[in-house]
This record gives structure tokens, C-alpha cells and sequence, in this order.
């Protein structure tokens, strides 16, 4: 039996129902890749990276999974793509869904496929302040940081 471990993510979108479409999201999450053992809160945050009118919903998720990193990244990519997430040329525009792997059980992962611990989560308090609602005290493995020390680090900068 493949071995279980514990991954954080985060989903985001501002476009079309973001509500709806998160839930959507969160339920394939179940599906395809694991239980989900808890969620943030929603928070609603400006865009990062560029100019849209409409916010963001950006909630965090903990789940289970045994799917290996890489495969978990590729059913992520798929469930996107089942809700309508078009990939274009510009790294940061609006979207319906975005699911981002911010840690997986204190692993370093650094393929092409994927990077882990996501490698801006330390100065995105759209990512950190979900997180925070349900693993304030992860540890990010490179920086040796809690999420809720990175997220005070970003509020409150020495």
C-alpha cells in the first residue's frame, strides 16, 4: 500500500462563480486525490501580480493523499482544466481556478513539474492567511519558519 502523507493547498479564482466553483473544485480534490481533512476560511484578497476588478476567493485545504508529488500535481492540473482553467502565456492573470501545492509534509521537491514548498508562499498573504487558518504551525522546510511566523513576518516586517 502506497504511503500516506499530508499535503497543503491553496485554491483560488475570480472569475465566474468563485464560490461555486472552488466547491466544485474541493469535492474532485476528494475524489481524485484524497480526503480533505480541513478548510480554511474563504478569504476574498486583491489580485497579485496584476490589475482586475474583481477579488479573489482564495481558501487553504489539508488533505491526505498517497498519491506521489508529482502525480498529485498532474490530478490538480487536470481538475483545473475540468473547470474551465485555461493556461495562456501570462504568469499571473484572472482566472476560475487556481490550485497551488504550498507544502507536503515537510518534503523539499524541486523537479520541472514541481516545486515544493511553493516557492512565493512566503510572500503572499493571500496564501499564508488561509493557511494559517488550519496549519498555523507547518513548517516551511527551507525557510524553518511556522506559516503563522511567515505570515507575521509579512505584517509586521523587521
Amino acid at each position: 500500500m502506497p504511503h500516506a502523507y499530508q499535503a497543503l493547498l491553496l485554491l483560488g479564482g475570480n472569475t465566474g462563480d468563485p464560490t461555486a466553483t472552488l466547491g466544485l473544485a474541493e469535492a474532485l480534490i476528494a475524489r481524485d486525490a484524497g480526503g480533505v481533512l480541513a478548510r480554511s476560511r474563504d478569504h476574498w484578497t486583491e489580485p497579485w501580480g496584476f490589475e482586475d476588478s474583481r477579488l479573489f476567493l482564495n481558501r487553504a485545504l489539508l488533505m491526505k493523499t498517497t498519491l506521489p508529488p508529482e502525480a498529485l500535481m498532474r490530478t490538480l492540473l487536470r481538475i483545473e482544466a475540468e473547470l474551465g482553467r485555461e493556461r495562456g502565456s501570462e504568469r499571473y492573470a484572472a482566472r476560475s481556478i487556481d490550485i497551488d501545492i504550498l507544502l507536503l509534509n515537510g518534503q523539499v521537491i524541486g523537479t520541472e513539474a514541481l516545486t515544493v514548498p511553493h516557492p512565493r508562499m512566503h510572500v503572499r498573504a493571500f496564501a499564508l492567511e488561509p493557511a494559517a487558518d488550519i496549519a498555523p504551525q507547518w513548517v516551511h522546510p527551507v525557510l524553518h519558519r511556522t506559516v503563522l511566523e511567515l505570515l507575521n513576518d509579512l505584517r509586521d516586517p523587521a
